[in-house]
């Protein structure tokens, strides 16, 4: 692989800290699967009794590991469960030979942590097509059981690193009947980001107890509003992951409660912002709120236009407040629009109303709100009361200077 790119420059100041969730340990060690001198596999272990729930890919190539995983959700079990991700390799569009990978490394995980295979689950992220050397994870395996530590999570985040240019983490804490529980959460994701479920791979874990179907539900719902509102450049991964185990070590019984609804939200929105933010190439992160729309899912069609148009994300890129190039972007989109009920706003400055040019518009104020690391652009439809919010990055040159050298 080429030279590393730059930390992003929206990127966080720090990894935060995590607070150690109790019923999971994690540890990490350098298989070799790619990359050379540092850590690239990540494996976590929960306690006996936690559920898992998940969301994954719908792409029609997803991955070998990706199969496995939406196979083994549902149901509850006392025995406990572990998750081992590489990066790398995705170990897709590898034919009999990947779902012999992930047997070979399920039914290996199992024996050394004694854990059923039925409650192993994998992830694979890296280069698409080339056969996973499992050998090499197998082998570590040993290390990765002896290294099991409660307070591994930030070492977790870094080995499941690609093309990310940093770290990504995230926690809450809320009162659950007077008790505290614990929420904290890791992502990868830079490129090919453009979810159909969640974001590349994203592990979140808490120690209240929520039954498997409870957390199936929320997971899903929360999915709808934080990952898959998401694009970096439109491109869905084969390998998309979203796991979340629920350890059930605070006693306390979540499965019913709005604060740790919300605070599991709060995890799963902040993540999903950290993958824009490292979106490959990355300066400006973009917000794009849409209202007024005939529907919720017309207003969500909107945004997503607007947010995967090239000619969006590159004026962004060359902070250009080239409004033009948004009415195209809804004219395209296919939901329902009236040209002259169209309003759109560039942070607070109104730049067109009523299907015209404001005549307040002043170019030099969307020109400073385009100089910004966070750019808001607000378009109302004027039909309805359907609205949607997503979140995007601009498309610069160090997108292609990325991607033309991944595989080298």
């Amino acid at each position: 692989m080429g030279k590393p790119a730059p930390v992003s420059p929206l990127a966080p100041a720090r990894f935060p800290d995590l607070p150690v969730v109790e019923g999971v340990r994690f540890a990490t060690h350098a298989a070799g699967v790619k990359y050379q001198g540092r850590d690239d596999v990540m494996l976590a272990v929960l306690a006996p009794g936690s559920t898992v729930a998940g969301t994954f890919t719908r792409s029609a190539t997803r991955a070998a590991p990706v199969l496995d995983c939406q196979a083994k959700l549902g149901g509850a079990s006392d025995a406990g469960a572990a998750i081992l991700v590489n990066s790398g390799n995705a170990n897709a569009f590898t034919g009999k030979n990947g779902v012999a990978s992930v047997e070979a490394i399920t039914k290996a995980v199992a024996a050394t942590c004694d854990i059923p295979q039925a409650r192993v689950f994998t992830s694979s992220t890296g280069v698409i097509g080339e056969p996973l050397p499992h050998d090499c994870i197998v082998d570590v395996l040993g290390q990765l059981n002896a290294g099991l530590s409660a307070d591994g999570i930030k070492d977790a985040a870094q080995a499941i690193m690609t093309t990310d240019t940093f770290a990504k983490g995230a926690s809450a804490s809320v009162e659950v009947n007077g008790t505290p529980v614990t929420i904290a959460g890791i992502a990868k994701g830079s490129g090919m980001i453009a979810p159909d479920m969640a974001t590349m791979l994203v592990y979140i874990f808490t120690d209240a107890a929520v039954g498997q179907s409870a957390l199936q539900s929320m997971v899903t719902a929360h999915t709808d509003t934080t990952f898959n509102c998401i694009t970096v450049d439109s491109d869905t991964s084969t390998s998309d992951s979203l796991i979340v185990g629920a350890t059930g070590a605070s006693g306390v019984d979540a499965s019913e409660s709005v604060a740790f609804l919300d605070a599991l939200h709060g995890v799963m929105q902040e993540l999903a912002h950290l993958v824009v933010k490292d979106g490959e190439g990355a300066t400006k992160f973009v917000e794009i709120a849409v209202t007024g729309a005939a529907s919720d899912a017309d207003a969500k069609q909107h945004a997503m236009s607007i947010a995967n148009s090239p000619l969006i994300k590159t004026a962004i890129a060359g902070e250009d407040p080239n409004w033009g190039r948004v009415v195209m972007a809804v004219g395209k989109s296919g939901a329902a629009a009236d040209r002259d009920l169209l309003s759109i706003r560039f942070g607070d400055v109104q730049v067109a109303k009523d299907g015209w040019r404001s005549p307040d518009y002043s170019e030099e104020e969307a020109a400073a709100h385009m100089k910004g690391e966070t750019i808001v652009i607000g378009v109302d439809l004027g039909l309805g009361g359907g609205k949607a919010t997503v979140w995007t990055c601009d498309l610069t040159h160090g997108y292609i200077t990325i991607n033309a050298d991944y595989r080298s």
